[in-house]
């Protein structure tokens, strides 16, 4: 019997091609797994009518573990988003994209190593908003005392205590478990005084909980209640400050080896872990986790490409990168080294890579989805020897 049952969803568009490149490669690897294939998105609309069938969910509850391919959001039905509707139903509330450079992948930047967690369930995205002219929109800007014009559509910004204090922590928890020495709050508090303030007062309970230090001296840590008497101490080494999102932004651009682990609400996190991927080579190489309390599923950032469903064509690196997270995640870590280093080796050689880490798109030595991760499996059996 397997040491672990995981969730295996294919996706659509270039999701099964990804999916199986990466499934060979995690195979390959040694890990004691064993694959629970459920079908989820478009491809499966007109069958099931709906794509996301009851038994994905339930798999996911049961297992607890997920490696999941890109899917299609269903124009004009469905969900607005299978990924959306995932995290709801799961309660997946910290979004977690590692950002890291590898050698041979063409960037400006060569020293990053950033892992942002970005809150998943509330903030702008939590989909509280009135259209305008809806009665509840001509309440709200009767509420405002004139501060809101008259033709306006609203939408509201929950920021809670609970939601901000999980994912702050969880932050801590990962930064303490892989020797990263600072965690950075990111938000806009001194325009949004009450939400983002909360976020910022949140955080500066758990950092002194944890017993991390504080960069700012001006900054002012909250005494802490009962609820977080399991962090004291844990996290003595580490060093937490705060910047302001737009400054942060900048600070990014300019000196990105600075940070090491971010932390956001929703709406600034969205943003800000694609400007992070963009600074170490773009989505085809940014891998991701969506992780709740229960359940953590494991996926790449980026869409499905459907045009280039069958074409064997795309990058199955941030598919594989994401794969590479899960082992962690699952303390598989020899496993998980085993397969990073194999990645970075055929990117780093650049022989046998696909079109888009070629210097040249139309470089007809580009190879496919499936040589990459053909290529991926002989390094490792290379490092084993």
């Amino acid at each position: 019997m397997s040491k672990y049952t995981i969730t295996l969803i294919p996706g659509d568009g270039t999701g099964p091609e990804l999916t199986e490149a990466t499934r060979r490669v995690i195979e390959a690897s040694g890990a004691d797994i064993e694959w629970d294939v459920r079908e989820a998105g478009i491809d499966i609309m007109e069958t099931a009518g709906t794509p996301l069938p009851p038994d994905v969910l339930d798999s996911l509850r049961k297992n607890r573990l997920g490696l999941k391919g890109p899917i299609t959001t269903p124009i004009g039905k469905g969900f607005r988003s299978v990924n959306v509707a995932l995290r709801k139903e799961l309660d997946l509330y910290a979004c977690v994209r590692p950002c890291k450079y590898y050698k041979g992948i063409r960037s400006r930047y060569t020293d990053v190593d950033l892992v942002i967690f970005r809150e998943n369930t509330e903030d702008l995205y939590a989909g509280v908003e009135w259209d305008l002219g809806s009665p509840e929109a001509e309440e709200i800007i009767k509420m405002s005392g004139g501060k809101i014009r008259t033709d306006s559509a609203i939408s509201i910004k929950p920021i809670s205590v609970t939601g901000t204090r999980r994912l702050i922590k969880m932050a801590f928890d990962y930064a303490i478990a892989n020797g990263r020495k600072t965690v950075t709050a990111v938000a806009k508090a001194n325009i949004m005084k009450f939400t983002d303030g909360l976020f910022y007062r949140v955080c500066r309970e758990v950092a002194k909980a944890y017993g991390a230090s504080f960069e700012q001296p001006e900054l002012e840590p909250e005494e802490g209640d009962a609820a977080l008497a399991d962090c004291g101490g844990k996290a003595s080494g580490i060093v937490y400050n705060e910047r302001l999102v737009d400054n942060m932004c900048m600070q990014l651009v300019q000196k990105p080896e600075l940070y090491s682990v971010l932390v956001l609400p929703n709406l600034y996190g969205d943003i800000l872990s694609d400007l992070c991927a963009g600074l170490v080579g773009g989505l085809g190489v940014a891998p991701g986790a969506n992780i709740g309390d229960e359940v953590a599923l494991f996926e790449p950032t980026h869409g499905s490409a459907p045009k280039y469903k069958g074409l064997n064509k795309v990058n199955p690196s941030a598919m594989m990168l994401s794969g590479v997270m899960m082992l962690k995640h699952i303390k598989e870590f020899e496993a998980a080294s085993l397969v990073e280093n194999a990645i970075a080796g055929v990117i780093a050689e650049g022989r046998e890579v696909t079109y888009d880490m070629k210097a040249d798109r139309n470089d007809p030595t580009a190879v496919g989805t499936k040589e990459f991760a053909d290529a991926v499996i002989r390094r490792m059996e290379q490092i084993k020897k």
